[in-house]
């Protein structure tokens, strides 16, 4: 059984949840402006680091003007390493320690043998862009600075690669291409957080905790997305913002690759008097710096892409699958590899008998979230067995056995187990590598919750799923096996 500090934080945290929602409920808020919320005023929030803390860095990126959307990206600073190279494949040479810039005290001159006076300087031609998500390139007013060396280049012996890869001022990585010898391509993970529907949020501190485990185990890109909660934005808002993520991811591969493209024609053009061709690259240039996330484009690979959803997030992530299994090759070049469904927010008009004799569990009892439903689906679509809400219905999108590979976790101690295990076991006889992993006297959200996160079962949560999610993720091929 949890813990008598377990009993007594549920006690609290479901009254405060249940007047939240009632308050919700009896006072809808104005639902006309599409832009809607991302997170809660009484949610604590982690401000992003855009440098290595922990061996993981984060940014903040708002990616649709018109509404709320944004994602968090987590960097984990193995992306900095070269790719192995060593023909043998359990030899793993020591990794050195990537160098981090000096800091320019405020004021002082540049130094020409460390760095520049701007980060955003290059060595190259004084149009070359920089791409990073902070706006367009900075034109330098004297091409002659360009000459200088900065951190962005490394020494001039070209003896460390790494610092190529550590264009920063302060430690905080801008991330400019790299060359492809000093750089590692990472798995990408699509990260939709739990709450309700209704509260929540990609960068909220329980979060940010989360997904920086999740990025250091696997080894992975988490692009953690903070889509528009209820009940200002209803059903399919929620939805439609994890599929927008997902082609965004797509958006900025192709981008990336042109802009690469593009690069090389340029050079050609300089080199063999194709004038036309470098002043068409040099537009197109400068438009993608303002357009390509840098980070992405040097290290993400969105060819081994996995969906990660964490209770209603869980809901997200099984849509988006089936949105990409219809879309099929016009996501490409992102390809969903595997997901994983971390005690999903299912629910059914007939109770299963997890729903019957857990109903009053830990956290979330089935009463309150049938208020979140209510809160999350439009009135004249309320219906437990709608497809958002009942995995089990017929008719709810293409063939299971078309289904990625689904990793589900469930709690022994969670009204909603009994459902997921059954739509797990619909996966599998359709002959789709549907695992299940069920925790002893574990509660909802008993790897994710704040209170819970630095408990040995959240850890050991957290490690399984890094073990499964290898198996997929992996250039080796399945060499991992759970």
């Amino acid at each position: 059984m949890p813990s008598v500090a377990v009993k007594l934080y549920s006690v609290f945290f479901k009254f405060l949840l249940k007047h939240r929602l009632q308050n919700r409920i009896q006072s809808p808020p104005d639902e006309s402006s599409p832009f809607g919320v991302t997170s809660r005023p009484d949610e604590t929030v982690a401000a992003a680091k855009p440098f290595f803390t922990d061996g993981v860095a984060t940014k903040d990126i708002h990616i649709d003007p018109f509404t709320s959307l944004s994602i968090r990206i987590f960097l984990p600073d193995s992306a900095l390493y070269p790719p192995e190279t060593d023909s043998k494949p359990h030899h793993h040479p020591p990794r050195p320690k990537p160098r981090l810039p000096r800091t320019k005290p405020p004021g002082s001159d540049s130094d020409p043998d460390s760095g520049s006076s701007s980060p955003h300087e290059s060595s190259n031609s004084p149009y070359h862009s920089r791409r990073n998500s902070y706006g367009p390139p900075n034109i330098p007013n004297n091409p002659k600075e360009d000459s200088r060396r900065n951190s962005c280049n490394g020494p001039a012996d070209g003896t460390d690669g790494l610092n190529l890869m550590s264009s920063s001022v302060g430690g905080v990585y801008r991330g400019y291409s790299p060359s492809p010898e000093s750089r590692r391509k990472l798995p990408v993970m699509l990260q939709f957080h739990g709450g309700g529907w209704v509260s929540g949020s990609n960068d909220s501190v329980a979060n940010d905790f989360f997904c920086r485990r999740i990025a250091k185990l696997c080894d992975v890109i988490v692009v953690a997305v903070g889509y528009r909660l209820a009940p200002e934005n209803r059903y399919p808002a929620a939805f439609e913002d994890g599929l927008k993520v997902l082609n965004w991811l797509g958006k900025q591969a192709n981008l990336a690759e042109c802009s690469k493209s593009m690069g090389n024609a340029r050079g050609s053009g300089a080199g063999g008097g194709r004038g036309g061709e470098f002043k068409k690259s040099q537009i197109v240039d400068t438009f993608g710096a303002s357009m390509v996330e840098p980070w992405l484009a040097a290290h993400a690979d969105p060819s081994r892409c996995v969906l990660l959803g964490v209770s209603c997030g869980a809901n997200i992530a099984d849509y988006v699958a089936r949105k990409a299994v219809e879309a099929g090759r016009l996501v490409d070049p992102v390809k969903v590899v595997a997901r994983v469904l971390m005690y999903p927010f299912f629910i059914g008009s007939v109770p299963t008998h997890s729903e019957i004799k857990l109903a009053n569990s830990y956290f979330y009892d089935k009463a309150m979230c049938i208020l979140a439903w209510k809160l999350f689906l439009p009135e004249e679509e309320f219906n437990l067995d709608h497809p958002a809400a009942n995995p089990l219905i017929p008719g709810r999108g293409p063939p299971l056995k078309l289904m990625p590979p689904t990793l589900t976790v469930v709690a022994e101690l969670d009204w909603m187990r009994d459902r997921a295990i059954a739509y797990s076991e619909e996966l599998r006889k359709v002959n789709v590598d549907a695992p299940v992993l069920e925790y002893k006297d574990a509660v909802h959200e008993f790897a994710t919750l704040d209170m819970l996160l630095k408990t040995p079962q959240a850890q050991a949560c957290a490690e399984d799923i890094a073990i499964w999610v290898k198996k997929y993720i992996s250039l080796r091929g399945h060499e991992f096996s759970y």
